[in-house]
């Protein structure tokens, strides 16, 4: 028998490859297959089933070009509905996998649907769960994301509390759990940077599993703090639950690579989003006007996702040479799939064709102390709420890349922004964003929070305002 988590630390997502004497099955594929039928090929094994624990909202599966391709039955559980071929199966139905085992625990809660798949060994013994986003590292699911459900988010958090203490708990400590998510994830609100632990471990110091715990504890716990989700997580869960195009196809179409001439024509003329995701500091110092930065060296898909209203917004997009295609991959990983194409040659190939360039303007951590010893200073905080209430710069405004859409009204065009995150990533999304909207005057505050307070920049502690 064999089990490998394949993580993805952008998503913050595992899937599983489970394999017994030559037949293998998947849990929770991403969006791309060659990982997965290489992997079987290699080993000589077929894929026989696909399992998916629940309509994901964070990503968008590939289960359907994962069974096209090998032929592996779809698996979801009991309530699940979809407009393509799939299993559904029953609580405790068991399918046979090699020399192993693997049983269906219906534990519906983070969606009507999810379920959890208990791995039997080949001495009959529990071994392990794939848990999907009924449990975490640390966390549950958070249970307000299902698909056009007449259940409250309390009525699902009732139903994970019956399904944690009827289906999970009540396996042996040694049975391992891997999840579907860990640390990052916008699925739950607590997780571990651990991604995989013994459900003993986890008895003893989840917060959630605390054997004391009534329902109505459980119910106020997990449905509070909750941050409202990504905008396109119910759009992606509707994708997983009504099928897709082909991955193959959207790599085809997206990974073209387009004249000076022609990406201008498909930005001016054809309505496309210029996306940037070369590094902040490289785009700072040039880029295409009316460009958005996203990096594909931060959270990429999530922040694509988060900002991008449209999914089927026209994309064009600039790269570091050499990773075109993962550009295309990672954007439709979170169903961004109508990407047209790549400059190229780059800024370079731009410039040379003597194209207007633009700037955002930059200075150091040590420069803005000096400017905050001089006088007062408006600071823009991009970081997260939980981040600003920890702490943040004296005088500064909060006002989260998370929800920029909603918030621009809040933005005052005659400030002269220095604008900041943790690091420095989220804060040139943030400056590039306004930039687009006609907001000129934005500073970025290179090495973000973290410069700043080395700088000796005052900083305090967040105070409600109500004083609680």
């Amino acid at each position: 028998m064999k089990i490998e988590q394949i993580y993805t630390g952008c998503l913050a997502q595992g899937a599983y490859y489970i394999e017994s004497n030559g037949e293998a099955a998947i849990v929770d594929p991403l969006r791309e297959t060659r990982p997965y039928i290489e992997k079987a090929d290699k080993r000589g094994a077929k894929i026989k089933y696909i399992f998916e624990t629940h309509f994901h909202a964070d990503f968008v599966s590939g289960h359907l070009d994962l069974a096209n391709k090998t032929g592996a039955t779809i698996i979801y559980g009991p309530g699940a509905k979809t407009n393509y071929d799939i299993h559904e199966a029953q609580d405790g139905e068991v399918f046979a996998l090699g020399n192993v085992k693997i049983k269906v625990l219906h534990t519906p809660g983070h969606t009507p649907e999810s379920s959890t798949y208990l791995l039997i060994d080949e001495e009959g013994k529990e071994h392990a769960i794939f848990s999907g986003d009924t449990l975490f590292i640390g966390d549950v699911g958070r249970p307000d994301l299902a698909v056009k459900s007449d259940l409250s988010q309390e009525d699902l958090a009732g139903l994970l509390y019956d399904s944690l203490r009827e289906k999970v708990m009540t396996l042996p400590d040694e049975v391992i759990v891997y999840p579907a998510h860990g640390a990052g994830s916008a699925c739950g609100k607590n997780m571990s940077k651990e991604t995989t632990d013994l459900l003993g471990n986890q008895k003893k110091t989840n917060y959630a599993l605390r054997a004391d715990m009534s329902k109505d504890e459980f119910i106020k716990e997990v449905t509070t703090g909750i941050l409202p989700p990504p905008q396109y997580f119910a759009k992606n869960a509707m994708m997983n639950k009504t099928g897709v195009v082909s991955m193959d196809d959207v790599l085809e179409k997206g990974s073209v690579a387009l004249e000076v001439d022609t990406f201008e024509a498909m930005a001016n003329h054809e309505g496309a989003l210029v996306l940037d995701t070369r590094h902040q500091s490289d785009f700072v110092k040039g880029f295409i006007p009316n460009s958005i930065f996203i990096g594909i060296d931060g959270s990429f898909a999530p922040w694509v996702g988060a900002l991008i209203t449209d999914l089927h917004q026209p994309i064009v997009f600039l790269a570091p040479e050499g990773r075109e295609e993962e550009v295309v991959t990672r954007l439709s990983r979170v169903g961004y799939d109508n990407t047209l194409g790549y400059l190229k040659g780059g800024i370079e190939a731009w410039k040379a064709a003597g194209k207007e360039v633009d700037t955002v303007n930059s200075i150091s951590a040590e420069t803005l102390a000096a400017k905050v010893q001089a006088g007062p200073v408006d600071i823009l905080d991009v970081r997260k709420p939980t981040e600003f209430e920890a702490e943040q710069a004296e005088g500064a405004e909060s006002l989260p890349l998370d929800f920029i859409n909603d918030n621009m009204d809040k933005v005052d065009q005659h400030k002269d922004y220095q604008v900041h995150c943790a690091g420095g990533y989220r804060s040139v999304i943030f400056a590039s964003i306004l930039k687009s909207r006609g907001f000129d005057n934005v500073t970025n505050v290179e090495g973000g929070y973290a410069a700043m307070k080395k700088a000796g920049i005052p900083v305090t502690n967040f105070v409600c305002p109500s004083g609680k």
